[in-house]
């Protein structure tokens, strides 16, 4: 562990990003021929066309361990200057040890502290959140922060509401302290209350069902309050970060959303009067990858070119628990 900063305020800043996504794609053409939907039906309700499944071999923690590794290296930093990992994933490798003890033997980062985050699709919100607390307190320097999902494992292909939406994959950013900019501020909920509107209703102490399929791990979804629930949500979330830094809608540069819908996605721009030429979106290609996709999107974004250096960007999302978040950040 790095000694504490002590001179003055000490910002997150992200010294660089990285994604891995599986090779396989499976197209809406693909599914219609499993379940009873079509490419139109699932394009106008979601606005995916297509999304990666993990095949053979590939988890979690490999795909969050590619991610890490391409963010460690954009960012110019070893496994071994690490002082913390954080993941956040609903889908992890194991019960225990975590999914962060699994990237971090394969980094061969052994010795900083590790640790999973799980909030469902906000998992990479509340980890940066997290990652965020430790620099900023003095307590680490430089931390990696992994978004990993293979959420094809736990889903329904017989539920044509739902196995249309999801994908796998994984992003990873690098933060380090810094002196100027980077962070400015986070904001996490959680409504546990509404949990059945969306989740899993198995896990280890309440019990799996051997007679089922995968036990009877499954994403149970109301569609409709799940939609109703999230855009109000965000739209709060989004209000208070801008509120807290006393800035107004017109100063953002870049929305980078959670992919879990293209109308919840176009619903925020529009509730911040952004263009959608503002929009990091990438849920037409991968589908709904839970915590994983904001930096899926934000590495794309990045890589691209789109996103530059000092520009105000705004992270958000929403998952299951319920659970929602954002991140205000100066890249």
């Amino acid at each position: 562990m790095s000694q504490p900063v002590t001179n003055g305020r000490i910002y997150s800043r992200i010294a660089g990003t990285g994604s891995c996504l599986p090779d396989k794609v499976v197209t809406n053409d693909d599914l219609s021929k499993i379940v009873d939907t079509s490419d139109e039906w699932i394009r106008t309700r979601t606005g995916i066309r297509e999304r990666r499944i993990a095949g053979e071999g590939e988890t979690s923690a490999s795909l969050g361990h590619l991610a890490a590794l391409r963010a460690l290296e954009a960012a110019g930093v070893a496994p071994s200057e690490l002082d913390m990992i954080v993941v956040g994933t609903t889908t992890p490798d194991l019960v225990f040890p975590s999914t962060a003890c699994l990237i971090q033997a394969k980094l061969g980062a052994e010795g900083c502290m590790a640790l999973d985050v799980n909030a469902a699709c906000s998992g990479f919100v509340f980890a940066l959140s997290v990652a965020d607390k430790f620099i900023r307190t003095g307590d680490a320097r430089t931390v990696l922060v992994v978004g990993a999902e293979t959420l094809t494992r736990i889903t329904d292909w017989s539920d044509r509401t739902t196995c249309v939406l999801f994908g796998d994959g994984a992003g990873a950013v690098v933060l380090k302290a810094d002196a100027t900019t980077g962070i400015l501020s986070t904001h996490l909920h959680a409504d546990g209350s509404k949990k059945e509107l969306l989740w899993n209703p198995v896990g280890v102490s309440s019990g799996f069902k051997p007679e089922e399929p995968n036990n009877g791990s499954r994403i149970l979804m109301k569609g409709n309050d799940v939609f109703k629930y999230a855009v109000k949500a965000l739209d709060a979330v989004v209000d208070e970060a801008l509120s807290a830094n006393q800035l107004d809608k017109t100063d953002l540069d870049w929305l980078v959303p959670h992919q879990a819908n293209l109308r919840i996605i176009e619903a925020t721009a529009k509730r911040l009067d952004m263009s959608m030429e503002q929009v990091v979106v990438t849920v037409d290609r991968t589908g709904n990858t839970s915590s994983a996709s904001v930096p899926i999107a934000l590495d794309e974004a990045v890589r691209d070119g789109r996103i530059q250096r000092d520009q105000l960007v705004l992270l958000e999302a929403f998952g299951g628990g319920f659970t929602w978040g954002s991140v205000l950040l100066r890249f």
